[in-house]
C-alpha cells in the first residue's frame, strides 16, 4: 500500500497547492447549471472522504463481508452548498478528512487489507481495493479541477 499512501500524499499536496492559486471566479464557474463548479467536485471528494473514512474505520469491527451503503453524491453536494461555502474552510475540511483517511490506510495490515467488502448483491472484493480505488477516485476528480 506504499504506492498508493505516496500518491494520496502527492494528490493532496498538488491538490491543496492548486486550489490555493486559483481564483474564486474560477472555483466557482460553471459551464452549465447541471455540471458541478471545481469548488463543487472539491466538496464532492469531502463527501466521499466523509462516506470512504466511515467505512474504512467501520469495516475494522463490523460484520463481514463489509456492505458498502450507497451515498446520493449530487444530493450531498446540494445539501452541503459548496459553491456557496468559504474555500480555505472547505479546502481544509478536505485535507484534514485525507490525512485521517491517509493514516488510516498506513495502519493497515494484511489481514484487514484482506477483509471482504460487498460492493452491491453478489459483487465482492476487500478493503485493499477500496482503498486503492478511493484514491484513483480522488486523482480523477482533482485532475477534473486541475484540467478543465
Amino acid at each position: 500500500m506504499t504506492e498508493t499512501t505516496n500518491k494520496l500524499e502527492q494528490l493532496l499536496k498538488k491538490g491543496m497547492e492548486y486550489v490555493e492559486m486559483i481564483s474564486e471566479l474560477e472555483l466557482r464557474a460553471k459551464e452549465s447549471a447541471e455540471k458541478w463548479s471545481k469548488k463543487e467536485i472539491l466538496g464532492h471528494l469531502i463527501d466521499s472522504g466523509i462516506n470512504n473514512l466511515q467505512r474504512f474505520t467501520e469495516i475494522q469491527f463490523a460484520n463481514r463481508p463489509y456492505k458498502i451503503k450507497k451515498y446520493n453524491q449530487g444530493a450531498l453536494v446540494l445539501a452541503n452548498d459548496y459553491q456557496n461555502s468559504d474555500t480555505k474552510e472547505i479546502l481544509e475540511l478536505w485535507n484534514s478528512i485525507n490525512i485521517r483517511i491517509l493514516n488510516i490506510i498506513k495502519a493497515q495490515k494484511k489481514e484487514t487489507l484482506n477483509y471482504k467488502i460487498e460492493l452491491d448483491q453478489n459483487n465482492f472484493s476487500d478493503l485493499r481495493f477500496l482503498m486503492m480505488d478511493y484514491v484513483d477516485h480522488l486523482e480523477h476528480h482533482l485532475e477534473q479541477i486541475m484540467n478543465e
